[in-house]
């Protein structure tokens, strides 16, 4: 790794807590700078006196879009460049797609795309003029699977991903990268009492979803990732000289999205046949 590689600057959202706390520290202790985004700023305050003049902090709600100019101006201002911006801002929902409301699925869009996607588009005048950057999506792998009891959470990551791949086509020209990270089940609170949200539980729907909920809720504290591990393969693919458009994080992840590709490989097998008799036929 260059020594350009080890002190890059970074703007992280959802820097206190999960992957994007385990991205802030990995990127402090490698020697670079970091300023985390939250909507609780304090909470990275251990990290700003164990790393000062390198470390710092401020307030972002990232569903606020209107704010996400001004956010990037201030990162600017206080980092001098960014190098790479991390989207890791997220939670869960668990509910039937009857169950998930509009205020819920909205938050949830605000949250995993339309946010991001702000920021993203702030962000990107300075990287194209820079010459080089990276925009880190940090997401899951429920970005290409979906699941009973998780269609919201999916639809917005699924959103976010589509986007990220169509812009990753339009900035590679400008030395920009956009790495799409899709973590399988890791050790970052996520299912934790508090965190991960429930729809309105409507009776015909227990026997599907409330195991769904129940499997989630006790997960806490025992999935197999290891965050600081997802944090030094995301540094691994930054420092590439091939980088991936995708990286799977996690055990789980990989055998899920194998499985999804060999299951849907059959299925349009088996279905070419109709897909392909649909054009239209000379002389008609």
């Amino acid at each position: 790794m260059t020594p350009a590689q080890r002190t890059r600057t970074w703007f992280i959202t959802g820097a206190t807590s999960g992957l994007g706390r385990a991205l802030a520290l990995a990127a402090l202790e490698a020697g670079g700078t970091v300023l985390g985004g939250s909507r609780r700023p304090e909470r990275f305050a251990a990290l700003v006196t164990a790393h000062p003049g390198r470390a710092f902090a401020t307030y972002l709600d990232v569903t606020d879009t209107a704010a996400a100019p001004a956010a990037i101006s201030g990162a600017l201002a206080r980092l001098g460049r960014v190098d790479v911006l991390v989207n890791a801002a997220g939670r869960g929902l668990i509910g039937a797609a009857e169950e998930s409301g509009d205020a819920e699925t909205h938050a949830l869009m605000d949250l995993h795309f339309h946010g991001p996607a702000a920021l993203t588009r702030a962000a990107l005048p300075h990287l194209r003029a820079q010459g080089s950057g990276w925009i880190v999506q940090i997401r899951s792998m429920g970005g290409r699977a979906s699941f009973a009891g998780v269609g919201a959470y999916a639809a917005t990551t699924f959103a976010l991903e589509g986007w990220s791949e169509a812009l990753a086509q339009e900035v590679g020209d400008f030395g920009v990268r956009v790495p799409l990270v899709e973590p399988g089940a890791f050790r970052t609170g996520f299912a934790a009492e508090g965190t991960l949200a429930g729809s309105a539980p409507l009776a015909p729907y227990e026997g599907i979803i409330g195991p769904v909920w129940r499997a989630n809720a006790a997960s806490d504290g025992t999935r197999p990732g290891d965050p600081a591990k997802a944090a030094a393969a995301v540094r691994t693919a930054l420092a590439a000289a091939a980088p991936p458009l995708r990286l799977p994080l996690g055990a789980d992840a990989h055998d899920l999205l194998a499985a999804r590709a060999e299951a849907e490989a059959r299925e349009r097998e088996r279905w070419q046949g109709v897909g392909r008799g649909t054009g239209v036929t000379r002389g008609e």
